[in-house]
């Protein structure tokens, strides 16, 4: 199954040319686009015209698709176009546009069938519109759908942050609501951006098929049953362009065409983009991480863009901006708080964990890269909202100085690094059940925190700081870095879990059970032994939530743990599910099998963060394993086991090759088998994957082990 999946992705990933992929419209026809020009003939000063556009860069589109599952997904960039389609097929059909530009998009879905839904794509090219002498920018596409009708349930123009909550929970905001402009053979939809801004455009239109209203609803026909029915979409938006990067990798990447599509499309020169469709834009966490394990392979002007996108956006008191409220979102929300209708960007400091990975990650280029280290006085003398960048930096530096003398003086629980008042999420579990219903995550204070304090140093040591810091502040910096020791020595032990031998077995036998996987393999890991592990996350009351997880990484990545904590944090990932982390088809992110039965359900294989697989998460733990192995103050022993577990690891990330650009997937068990499950694909999933991730293209960085062949 997976290699069919595996099959399946790849035969459906192509670069667009003239053969185009799937039927194509009959010339002898009318004309689609001559219908989608009716549609929008109605439109007050309107040009319309498809690339090549006289003035526009002569270099080829970057063109490429993904299937996943149901979801085609088509990307195009060129010039100041980019944007993703989306075409649902079975039986909640959708066709989704999202653009960078403004995180905006465009989106029609149809109500469900009664019988799976088909689409096809055929070609897209780029499109720029003039409305009342504002460019607009878009695509327009050709497709197939196989069905008897199609039912418009609604149609969303606005922010992808309104989409995503449609797609979610079906209701956006009145004042974002677009009125169908329909005739017989096309139905579009076009609106202002709320503060009177160039907005967003949809239009579908038909040349074998007919739109009526019946009963309220706009419904789609074909003329002849039974006969595919062709569609040209087109859509726009006028939010502004982003700039791609003209220099984004260097000659050490390696050769994955897609890892390498999926990059260029997600990277800019105002930001580096989360992931698409659903996180179009700046994410704080994705991108240090993201620089971090892509470094090697970036050109400079890239990992200088991207540090510097996080350091624009820090907030007054150094903390990191997880994610942007940018465009039509700002402004829903600027009305929301003032009634000011304003498109000024809004940024979000829920998370804390980012707080902590900018210094590291910082510290990773300008002191330890030669390209960084050679140019990190000038980087740091530039500037960033009219102020350097070194004194940016050096606000987060004070800030995680701050807020770590706490624990350094008393070492208790309730002096660790927690989520913030009333918020159930804060570092990239994001999701309410993340870790564990927690307080105190463990990634942030057992890695986190000590990274950041170790690389504060260093920049004392390099004298990087001194033109950007007083006397007193360098004091305050020194005092907290002298306060490491205690925060590598006392915060770990706060989250050890350990269960005897009888009780490991017992969980993992009824655990095996509930979920329906086998238990032989994973019981014989367990080897008679007493297990122990570290928890997710501390509760409000400091007890450990017994989740093993794979955060270790972090440790691998960024820490040097001495054998001994080697032995045992790489020993109880890499043991099968459910006694370890480690499927047939990757290492699932969490694992609930020691912990209360109440929670293992809240840990299943349909949540965002359960016993799911993360891509980049397998990427931090190969890195980190790749790390460690590069020592040599290890024992034999230690090593050995370091060995076999990048071997097991790198099997599990070649097994599921296909989906590897996905932010995430799911599985199926069945005749002693895991199988890959698109996570999204089924109703029960708590949302769905995108298909193009950023921190998912960091294999292009992490070659396999010697051995190892990955396609």
């Amino acid at each position: 199954m997976v290699g069919e999946m595996g099959m399946h992705v790849r035969g459906s990933r192509r670069t667009w040319g003239a053969g185009g992929v799937g039927r194509r419209f009959d010339p002898d026809r009318r004309c689609a686009s001559i219908l989608l020009a009716a549609a929008l003939v109605a439109l007050p000063a309107l040009s319309l015209a498809a690339e090549p556009v006289a003035g526009k860069a002569a270099a080829a589109p970057l063109q490429f698709r993904i299937t996943e599952g149901q979801i085609q997904n088509a990307f195009y960039q060129h010039g100041d176009i980019a944007a993703h389609l989306l075409l649902s097929s079975g039986l909640q059909p959708r066709i989704l546009v999202a653009f960078p530009a403004g995180n905006s998009g465009a989106g029609v879905w149809f109500e469900p069938t009664a019988k799976p839904v088909q689409w096809t794509l055929d070609k897209l090219q780029g499109q720029h519109r003039t409305v009342d002498g504002r460019a607009w920018n878009g695509i327009e596409a050709e497709a197939t759908v196989t069905a008897d009708r199609l039912v418009v349930k609604d149609a969303v123009l606005s922010s992808i942050r309104v989409l995503r909550d449609y797609q979610l929970e079906q209701h956006y905001p009145a004042e974002v609501a677009a009125a169908p402009q329909l005739s017989s053979h096309s139905v579009h939809w076009q609106r202002q951006r709320l503060d009177g801004a160039p907005g967003y455009a949809i239009a579908l239109s038909t040349d074998n098929g007919s739109f009526v209203r019946e009963e309220g609803r706009i419904v789609l026909r074909p003329d002849r049953a039974g006969a595919a029915i062709h569609l040209r979409i087109a859509a726009s938006t006028g939010e502004p362009p982003l700039t791609p990067l003209a220099h984004l990798l260097n000659a050490q990447a390696q050769p994955d065409a897609r890892s390498q599509d999926v990059l260029r499309f997600l990277s800019y020169r105002q930001k580096f983009l989360a992931g698409s469709w659903r996180f179009d834009t700046y994410f704080g966490r994705d991108t240090l991480m993201s620089l971090r394990l892509l470094m090697p392979v970036l050109q400079p002007e890239a990992i200088d863009a991207g540090i510097g996108s996080v350091l624009a956006r820090l907030s007054p008191e150094g903390e990191v901006a997880h994610e942007e409220g940018i465009g039509e979102f700002a402004v829903l929300q600027h009305l929301k708080d003032g009634g000011k209708p304003s498109d000024a960007p809004i940024y979000d400091y829920t998370m804390i964990d980012g707080n902590y990975m900018l210094a590291p990650v910082a510290a990773a280029w300008l002191l330890d890269d030669a390209r960084g280290r050679a140019d990190a006085r000038a980087f740091l003398a530039g500037s960033v909202d009219g102020r350097h960048r070194g004194d940016a930096l050096v606000r987060n530096l004070l800030f995680v100085a701050d807020r770590s003398m706490a624990f350094a003086r008393q070492p208790v629980y309730p002096n660790l690094i927690a989520l913030k008042p009333g918020k159930p999420v804060g570092q990239w579990r994001d999701s309410n059940e993340g870790i564990g219903r927690g307080r105190y995550p463990y990634d942030v204070n057992v890695v986190w925190v000590p990274a950041a304090l170790h690389a504060i140093g260093r920049f004392l040591d390099a004298g990087l700081l001194d033109a950007y810091t007083t006397p007193a502040q360098r004091e305050r910096l020194h005092a907290a870095v002298v306060g490491v020791g205690v925060w590598e020595s006392k915060a770990p032990a706060l989250f050890d879990v350990r269960l005897d031998a009888q009780q490991a077995a017992g969980q993992v036998r009824a655990y095996a059970t509930q979920v329906g996987v086998g238990d032989t393999a994973a019981l014989a890991s367990l080897d008679g032994k007493a297990l122990a592990f570290p928890a997710i996350s501390l509760d409000a009351q400091g007890h450990p939530v017994p989740v093993m997880h794979t955060d270790v990484g972090f440790e691998l990545l960024f820490g040097t743990p001495g054998a001994a904590t080697l032995d045992r944090l790489v020993g109880d990932v890499v043991r099968p599910f459910p006694a370890g982390l480690m499927t047939g088809v990757g290492m699932v992110v969490a694992n609930p099998a020691y912990a209360d039965r109440e929670v293992w359900p809240r840990f299943g294989n349909q949540a965002y963060h359960g016993t799911v697989v993360w891509s980049w998460q397998q990427a931090v733990m190969a890195a980190g394993l790749k790390r460690q192995l590069a020592r040599d103050d290890l024992p034999p022993a230690t090593r050995s086991l370091l060995g076999k577990a990048q071997t097991g690891l790198w099997q599990a990330i070649c097994a599921a090759s296909a989906v590897r650009n996905s932010e995430l997937w799911s599985w199926t068990h069945a005749d002693g088998r895991y199988r890959v499950e698109p996570f999204g694909a089924e109703g029960a999933h708590e949302d769905e994957s995108n298909a193009a991730q950023l921190w998912s293209t960091v294999y292009l960085a992490l070659p396999p082990p010697a051995g190892i062949a990955c396609h």
